[in-house]
């Protein structure tokens, strides 16, 4: 996601990025649900929704979609190494869930590993770009965590759909908005970024991984992402031509594993 969102963002503004990709996503979400005949929410789920929605619809792509007009998307691969941990620690919070002393310690671990890397390649300070990538971590951890759980009951499809399609009325007069203002002439290179985040990164990709957190459970499932930092770094390369830094992929490396200790000890049972 963040190549493709790096793509798009260098030639058009990033919140009509990020929201403009919402859009898209809503209206193919419309016609999913039409064709499947899916019955309303309820109203709890509505307010899961909301909650999903906030962090995976708007947070997650706002926020990264900034940073990356800032900074290398090998450099947000790392910042978001952390995220396993972040869907954890909301998982385990929102559910009722006590994250053990080795989970917290793991989690500061990472987490410091995470904030030396951005002041490391900041020259001595964090870029403005770090917090809003610590802002898109937390976002999507919050979305991921809440989705997860309600797709167990409502199924994935559904569940992206719908927060997709209860964001339309905001999102869309927001986004025409952001375009006859900031224009929308760009290269095909940008709208194929464009293309990609809007029906891959925040439609059909979703269908798979709330599936998949809906089977084995947010803790186990996540750990999947440990594999993102890595796919990422090779994304930033293939697709960007971003030089692969050793330095960038030890970092990475030293991440996942301190990621993957605290999932392993991630709550008290």
């Amino acid at each position: 996601t963040l190549p493709f969102t790096r793509m798009a963002v260098a030639e058009l503004n990033p919140v009509l990025v990020a929201l403009g990709r919402a859009v898209v996503a809503a209206a193919a979400s419309a016609a999913l649900l039409w064709w499947m005949g899916a019955p309303r929410p309820t109203r709890s789920q509505f307010r899961a929704l909301v909650i999903t929605a906030l962090g995976v619809v708007i947070g997650f792509p706002v926020f990264s979609s900034i940073a990356m007009r800032y900074v290398p998307a090998s450099h947000g691969a790392i910042v978001i190494g952390i995220l396993p941990l972040a869907t954890a620690l909301f998982g385990a919070l929102r559910f009722g869930e006590r994250p053990s002393t080795g989970f917290w310690i793991a989690a500061l671990a990472g987490s410091a590993l995470v904030v030396g890397f951005a002041v490391w390649q900041g020259g001595g300070s964090l870029h403005p770009a770090d917090f809003a990538l610590f802002a898109a971590t937390i976002a999507a951890a919050m979305g991921y965590a809440e989705g997860g759980r309600l797709s167990q009951t409502m199924g994935g499809q559904q569940v992206i759909s719908w927060a997709l399609v209860l964001s339309m009325p905001v999102l869309l007069p927001v986004t025409v908005w952001l375009g006859w203002n900031y224009g929308v002439t760009a290269s095909a290179k940008a709208w194929i970024g464009f293309g990609y985040v809007s029906l891959f990164s925040m439609f059909i990709g979703f269908f798979f991984w709330y599936k998949g957190l809906a089977l084995g459970g947010i803790a186990r499932v996540g750990q999947v992402q440990l594999l993102q930092p890595f796919m990422t770094l090779a994304g930033a390369a293939l697709i960007l031509g971003e030089a692969l830094d050793a330095r960038n992929f030890l970092f990475a490396v030293a991440v996942i594993a301190v990621v993957a200790v605290g999932r392993r000890m991630s709550v008290k049972r």
